[in-house]
């Protein structure tokens, strides 16, 4: 069932009392129109993950819980072993996005917490608990973020006698892709909120166009000052001294920090690096790969060519696909690539500030152990 929505919402996922369904916000269709979904089925759920109705890697975790309680609520009721129903969907679901370690993450916990109940009642009431707190927890943690990545913003604007702060980001690492705050706008949207003048260049993010599409229009939602560039123009933004810091997101990020995210954040780590501009990323500590130290080792998806070779726009009437590569032309169509960790200047988590090193990642984890 899809409706559009004309109040205000601040979570792209959450339960909806009055139908009992969990509802998302289709994000394939923004910033043109605001339409919501709701998820009945598993299968549902693999839907909106794969293709994108929900993207970004907290926002995929809670969606992946969410699965659960559906396979739960969802499980015949005479079946001899629940159990096994339930393993197996969530074999399904954890399968659908390969290099987001928050889904694989957010939907063992939740099995985990449900092993202990002996009915099947009783396990479809902890999933669903157990969704909520994760939904809340990644909230709460990009908050932190926000909390934490401030005092950076703060120490530009302090250097440049309060000239506005230029912020170059990436993809969509809002509240869009995170519950709530986002991961790399937590930062801006606190400057902002605190009065300070910042100002951000979205990359556009092709194939996708998830920074055009999402995060122009959650900033321009809060107020906050931005410019829509192509992908491309971050190194002549740099260059010219028009960029004081770079905040992207990630997808996955090693024990070792080696950082995953949406392509093209390679190419921008390596501009900065070249222009003397700071690059940090910002995550919650659940998307850390606690198992992995070798980003050459991070799975990197590939979709269909399908995306690079159409694009979707709004023509004032309705939203239409057009043909923009010739049809019969092949495309690769990889959609993360791999920063290496020397060229990060810092991880922002919900704990604070770390270099993007083993050693000092231990020091604020000193709890994740492989």
């Amino acid at each position: 069932m899809k409706m559009e929505k004309k109040t205000p919402i601040t979570r792209p996922i959450w339960l909806d009392e009055d139908s009992g369904y969990v509802r998302i916000i289709d994000q394939r269709l923004l910033p043109h129109q605001l339409v919501l979904v709701d998820l009945k089925t598993v299968d549902d759920v693999i839907t909106a993950i794969r293709d994108m109705y929900v993207r970004g890697a907290p926002l995929i975790g809670a969606a992946g819980a969410f699965g659960i309680y559906i396979a739960a609520l969802s499980c015949p009721r005479d079946a001899g072993d629940p159990g096994a129903f339930i393993t197996e969907e969530s074999r399904r679901l954890k399968s659908v996005r390969p290099t987001a370690v928050n889904l694989a993450w957010a939907v063992d916990r939740t099995l985990a917490v449900m092993a202990p109940e002996k009915t099947l009642d009783a396990k479809t009431r902890a999933a669903l608990d157990e969704a909520r707190r994760i939904a809340d927890e990644e909230s709460e943690n990009c908050r932190k973020i926000g909390e934490h990545g401030l005092p950076i913003i703060e120490e530009i604007s302090r250097k440049k006698n309060g000239e506005t702060v230029h912020i170059l980001t990436h993809c969509n690492a809002g509240w869009l892709a995170c519950v709530e705050y986002g991961t790399a706008t937590a930062p801006i949207y606190a400057a902002f909120d605190k009065g300070i003048d910042v100002h951000v260049w979205v990359d556009e993010t092709r194939p996708l166009n998830q920074g055009a599409r999402l995060t122009a229009w959650e900033l321009g939602r809060h107020g906050v000052k931005h410019t829509v560039i192509t992908d491309n123009a971050g190194g002549i933004l740099m260059a010219r001294g028009m960029v004081d810091a770079v905040i992207v997101g990630t997808d996955r990020t090693t024990r070792a920090g080696d950082v995953a995210n949406k392509v093209g954040t390679y190419l921008k780590a390596l501009a900065a690096k070249d222009n003397g501009v700071p690059f940090y990323v910002a995550l919650p500590s659940s998307t850390f790969d606690w198992e992995l130290d070798d980003g050459a080792r991070i799975p990197i998806e590939e979709r269909s060519a399908e995306e690079i070779r159409r694009v979707a726009g709004f023509d004032g009437s309705e939203i239409r696909e057009v043909l923009i590569a010739p049809e019969d032309s092949p495309c690769a169509n990889f959609a993360f690539d791999v920063t290496p960790a020397r060229l990060v200047t810092g991880l922002i988590t919900e704990r604070g500030i770390c270099q993007a090193d083993a050693a000092d990642i231990r020091r604020l984890f000193p709890d994740k152990r492989a």
